[in-house]
């Protein structure tokens, strides 16, 4: 088999490398669970919470997955519909699930447990998060909008239910094909990743519970004479 020369050799070791560079780094399926720590040093990095409302963002996402628009722009091109949220520390994780529901394969509990255990480090309990559903750009947008919204809740669900992580703080959106983990690439599976954002600041809670109002002393019974 002739050989290449050796400029054209190192050119495309060159480009190789370039390439790996400019790949996002982002975690792919299949990879080991990740660790609490660095799942807490990610989503420990809050500032200030965005004004969100989850109601009205659902209803936003599954309009915007109906549009039947001549003009509307190729999936690469669309504008994300809650940029509030590419502000927030994140978390990326490759959840699995059976094809096309929301079902969570048993090999990905493991990470749900880790992600579990990073939330009730002493760090993160102060703090409320969102999970948040993802797609690639594949199949009928509107059903991946749903299909996006039933795969949070399930994570939501597992952390709730299996993990007894407290439902007050943790809630759960999926916004399908709508903004793409990597918007460059919205094929990708890297698309269909689960995202844990940190949201807000729980409100303080009393250090001491109320005390209970204390019982009138009982009435001495009178001694007959």
């Amino acid at each position: 088999m002739p050989t290449l020369p050796r400029s054209l050799r190192n050119s495309a070791l060159a480009l190789g490398a370039w390439a790996l560079v400019l790949t996002p780094s982002l975690p792919a399926r299949g990879e080991p669970a990740p660790s609490r720590d660095d799942i807490v040093s990610r989503l420990s990095r809050f500032e200030a919470a965005p004004n969100l409302d989850i109601a009205a963002l659902k209803q936003q996402v599954l309009e915007r997955s109906r549009s039947r628009s001549r003009n509307e722009p190729p999936p690469e091109k669309r504008p994300p519909i809650a940029p509030d949220l590419l502000q927030l520390p994140t978390f990326n994780v490759a959840i699995t699930f059976d094809t096309d529901t929301p079902v969570v394969k048993p090999e990905s509990y493991e990470a749900l447990g880790r992600i579990a255990d990073a939330l009730v480090q002493v760090s993160l309990l102060p703090y409320s998060f969102l999970i948040v559903g993802h797609m690639e750009s594949t199949g009928r947008r509107e059903n991946n909008a749903l299909l996006s919204q039933r795969r949070a809740d399930s994570v939501r669900d597992a952390l709730v239910n299996t993990f007894k992580i407290s439902s007050k703080r943790i809630q759960s959106i999926g916004v399908g094909e709508e903004q793409f983990v990597d918007p460059a690439h919205p094929t990708s599976a890297v698309n269909e990743q689960i995202q844990i954002l940190t949201v807000a600041k729980m409100p303080e809670q009393s250090e001491q519970p109320a005390a209970a109002n204390p019982l009138p002393p009982a009435k001495k019974s009178a001694k007959k004479r």
